[in-house]
């Protein structure tokens, strides 16, 4: 099943890129040699997004592993949006409502599709990198003595995408907070140890003015589950791997904290077994990287659930797909006296675009 879904997948992809070339070829107002020289180019984009995962980027020199990072992982969300737009085009051309002229060696046509693609994705860029501050409230139905606040996030997928000048920023908008506890729930890593230890990122997590706690998520294992648990504790993270965490608050308040191992492990502990061996009484947060079976947390009394992973599809309408993949994709939701919330992810992977979703950290107060 897994690999009939991976087969499927490239022949998809491939038919896409296919498409987008003849479609590019036939556009392109120049002789011969320039539309070689244009459709090579983006081929090659599209190679270096595979060998990225074939032969990895560790054995390469930072510049050149960045660069071919940015290139590779970047041109399937360009791909995926040039291939959209010329079949909105085709349709309208079989509507006759676009002329042929304008597909077929045309200045006007490659110029309107560049003018577009660019603001597209200009603005795509800057709207990644405005993170939303999302305020959340939690409802403690144990007693707690005052408010506690803490920052939350998930999927920050550090290395050589986002890099430690970025993470600065995350940090320092972290600490005007003033939070209690920090929560991450999941892919910290993007996949390359090596690329956090070249860029100092331990040492910016101790720049972080309140304790750290985390668990795994599907990306750590990409990279080595083993190099991420020494980063973690490098970084002065506490991480929390089918295990959990007695916090204590400021006033004399205490929260359970709960965080289980990605189910990439398909031998992770099942979460009525985390809780039967979990101290009693207290409000408890879980941390489950991934949001499959929500109802779990509801059934063992858990108060509040963090999770990830989804991004939200990054762009529409991939968003639409996780909606349909998920019972809550994004944002938050409620079964029973569980608070849940899916966070869309505060980094991402691949392009750096947001379209039609937005990069997030959530800033809880616990009342």
């Amino acid at each position: 099943m897994k690999y009939t879904a991976i087969i499927v997948f490239l022949l998809f992809f491939l038919s896409v890129c296919g498409y987008v070339g003849w479609r590019i070829w036939h556009i392109l107002p120049f002789f011969s040699p320039v539309r070689w020289i244009v459709v090579g180019v983006l081929l090659l984009f599209i190679v270096c997004f595979f060998t990225n995962f074939i032969f990895g980027l560790d054995s390469r020199p930072m510049p050149i592993a960045i660069t071919l990072y940015e290139l590779g992982n970047s041109s399937v969300f360009i791909g995926l949006y040039l291939a959209m737009l010329f079949l909105v085009l085709d349709m309208g051309r079989l509507l006759r409502l676009v002329p042929r002229s304008l597909l077929y060696d045309s200045r006007t046509g490659t110029a309107s599709v560049a003018i577009v693609m660019t603001g597209l994705f200009v603005y795509g860029y800057l709207h990644y990198l405005h993170k939303e501050r999302v305020p959340l409230t939690l409802k403690a139905t144990k007693t707690m003595r005052q408010r506690h606040r803490m920052v939350m996030m998930t999927d920050l997928h550090l290395g050589y995408h986002n890099r430690a000048d970025e993470f600065r920023k995350w940090v320092d908008s972290v600490n005007r907070e003033q939070p209690e506890l920090v929560l991450i729930a999941g892919d910290i890593v993007d996949g390359s140890i090596r690329a956090l230890a070249a860029q100092g990122m331990a040492a910016e997590f101790r720049r972080l003015k309140a304790p750290v706690y985390a668990c795994l998520g599907n990306h750590e294992y990409l990279g080595g589950a083993s190099q991420a648990k020494k980063f973690y504790q490098d970084a002065g993270i506490h991480l929390l791997v089918d295990s959990h965490a007695l916090v204590h608050l400021p006033g004399g308040d205490s929260l359970l904290v709960v965080g289980r191992d990605d189910r990439t492990n398909k031998r992770r502990a099942g979460l009525q077994e985390l809780m039967r061996y979990s101290p009693k009484g207290y409000y408890t947060i879980l941390m489950d990287h991934q949001p499959y079976h929500l109802e779990e947390a509801q059934q063992c009394g858990i108060d509040f659930q963090l999770s990830g992973h989804t991004h939200y599809g990054q762009v529409w309408p991939v968003s639409w797909i996780e909606d349909l993949i998920y019972e809550d994709a994004f944002g938050p939701l409620r079964k029973g006296d569980t608070q849940y919330y899916v966070s869309s992810g505060i980094g991402i992977w691949g392009g750096k675009f947001r379209i039609g979703t937005r990069s997030e950290y959530i800033v809880a107060e616990l009342q």
